[in-house]
């Protein structure tokens, strides 16, 4: 798959089914293809026995959601690992235990694709689904990534009212599926912070809703806390379902 079939591809793609299948076979930015296959050769010694997915990783969640959580990208060894998002590393751990004391999943952990967990009303995707050296795309490789998102919001239009962003780059991410999806632009765009909300004059885009991003740094710190995860989800909750 080149750059340039990207758009076509996931324009195409007319249920998230389709999407997430043309996702998990895209090879269009080589520095990505090369290490995300890298991390599934070589492997963690932990999971040495494990047969990496070592792809791209689509959404995951039902096609009404109401709540979107928009994250980075995959981590190495989760995502890229087990072929669902946030699943198998310490940031999922703490992401899937808020949603289910919010009543969105069914359990409170995710250690990979067949373990039984579902989502309610809530679909997981990252704005960029490939796992990137040092957690850090480039920006092309963001900007070849961003019709696959843009794709997955269209698809979502319908129920979709709010998404919480996790991190400064998700909430980035936003704005230009904002424009591209839904004919809005806004300037100047609401700086990144946590418990930061913005919301479409006449509702006729989803809300957005910054949150501290789920990783090791920002919990092991104490710059995110479960009270503070818990209260962006409470608050995701109430806006989805008003």
């Amino acid at each position: 798959m080149t750059e340039q079939s990207v758009p076509g591809l996931a324009q195409s793609s007319g249920t998230l089914a389709e999407l997430d299948a043309a996702v998990s076979n895209c090879f269009a930015c080589p520095r990505l293809v090369a290490w995300r296959e890298e991390v599934a050769t070589t492997k963690r010694a932990a999971f040495r026995d494990w047969t990496y997915w070592g792809r791209p990783v689509p959404g995951f969640g039902p096609p009404d959601a109401r709540i979107g959580i928009l994250g980075l990208a995959p981590a190495a060894h989760g995502g890229n690992r087990t072929g669902r998002v946030f699943t198998g590393d310490r940031s999922g751990d703490v992401l899937f235990a808020a949603l289910h004391r919010a009543g969105l999943a069914n359990q409170p952990t995710s250690v990979s694709s067949d373990d039984g967990l579902t989502l309610y009303d809530t679909r997981i995707f990252a704005a960029v689904r490939c796992a990137p050296p040092a957690n850090a795309p480039t920006p092309e490789e963001r900007d070849t990534c961003a019709p696959w998102l843009h794709r997955e919001f269209e698809l979502l239009r319908t129920s979709l009212r709010v998404v919480v962003a996790l991190g400064a780059f998700a909430w980035a991410a936003y704005w230009p599926v904002l424009r591209s999806v839904y004919g809005r632009t806004v300037t100047p765009r609401p700086k990144f912070g946590h418990g930061v909300l913005w919301q479409a004059d006449n509702g006729d885009a989803p809300a957005l809703l910054g949150c501290y991003h789920v990783s090791q740094q920002n919990t092991f710190t104490g710059k995110l806390t479960p009270v503070m995860l818990d209260d962006v989800m409470a608050r995701a909750v109430a806006i989805a379902r008003s």
